[in-house]
């Protein structure tokens, strides 16, 4: 399973009369423009030039780490370059929801590291050849990433089993067809039925976006009765496969929080990259992360912006680190 915050999930909740400072990569000054706006309607499109802006969310309650405060660095994803953006600054340990790609920046936590499997150099565990084994009935369906009310019945059931009280419990079928449906990349909905049960609706799904080195799992969902299956485990299992196939080299699986029951599992794989410090690195023993060294020093947004690099092209402004 694949779960990030919820905050991100539904740009409205976090876009609507949010006091948030604006950070514009300026082609004249080659630096920052920063100024406080006010963003009234969670539809971006109408009111952010081509050039990428980047934004603060308001600090929430970190839904990971008790008594802390999140953050996020966002930027809207639009137009032609939609494609070569969130190729390129996922990347950078920049995740997809809808319409937005976001960053953790929290002011005083840098506890969250953007996680990724190298597709060549895994090898399933004992225990992940058993999940394969017990999941051998279901078949993959990649379909368009349009909601279908089957699928949303799936994602509620999902929901009230495993999240009744989370960020998301509350989304209905047209929230639902928002997240599924709008992206400006390439994206799937991989579905999956299961041939034991001859039922052609489908038991899991996970909302796939392929990029230029691999894919991005955004959100899956399952159906709850076949929790004794590892259905989240044989997800990811499974998207290693299409992109071993495909000769994509990476996985990529979101945050991974040391310290948090909520994003812990991700360790559990083999070849699996962290995010940090501005470079993928090997993970290493998950043991030598003490979330008690979190919260670390982290940089001021204006410097954190500066090291963006931005993909060369139309209405793309380049970062004064990428400029000639």
């Amino acid at each position: 399973m694949i779960r990030d915050s919820p905050y991100l999930r539904k740009p409205i909740a976090i876009c609507a009369a949010l006091a948030i400072f604006a950070y514009c990569i300026n082609p004249q000054h080659r630096g920052l423009v920063s100024g406080s706006v006010t963003l009234q309607s969670y539809d971006m499109r109408h009111m952010l030039p081509t050039t990428p802006q980047f934004y603060v969310t308001a600090p929430q309650p970190c839904p990971y780490l008790e008594g802390r405060m999140e953050r996020k660095l966002f930027t809207a994803l639009q137009g032609e370059s939609a494609s070569a953006l969130n190729d390129t600054l996922s990347k950078q340990g920049f995740r997809r929801s809808q319409n937005v790609l976001y960053r953790p920046s929290c002011a005083e936590c840098s506890a969250c590291m953007s996680a990724r499997i190298r597709v060549a150099d895994f090898k399933p565990s004992r225990s992940q050849r058993r999940v394969l084994k017990r999941n051998a009935t279901l078949k993959r369906r990649a379909t368009s990433p349009w909601a279908t009310e089957e699928q949303y019945e799936l994602f509620r059931r999902y929901l009230d089993a495993r999240h009744a009280t989370g960020g998301m419990a509350d989304m209905d079928m047209f929230e639902f067809a928002a997240m599924v449906e709008e992206t400006p990349v390439r994206s799937r909905l991989i579905e999956y039925t299961d041939t034991a049960t001859g039922d052609p609706d489908p038991v899991a799904a996970c909302l796939t976006d392929i990029l230029d080195d691999g894919l991005s799992m955004v959100y899956s969902f399952f159906a709850p009765e076949l929790e004794p299956r590892s259905p989240g485990s044989f997800l990811i299992l499974d998207h290693i496969a299409v992109a071993r196939e495909l000769n994509l080299p990476y996985v990529y699986l979101g945050y991974w929080v040391p310290g948090s029951p909520k994003m812990g599992y991700k360790a559990n794989y083999d070849a699996l990259e962290v995010f940090r410090g501005g470079t993928w690195s090997d993970i290493g023993d998950p043991e030598g992360y003490d979330s008690a060294l979190h919260p670390l020093s982290t940089d001021p947004i204006a410097e954190q912006v500066a090291r963006i690099k931005l993909p060369h092209g139309a209405g793309i402004v380049r970062t004064a680190d990428d400029a000639p």
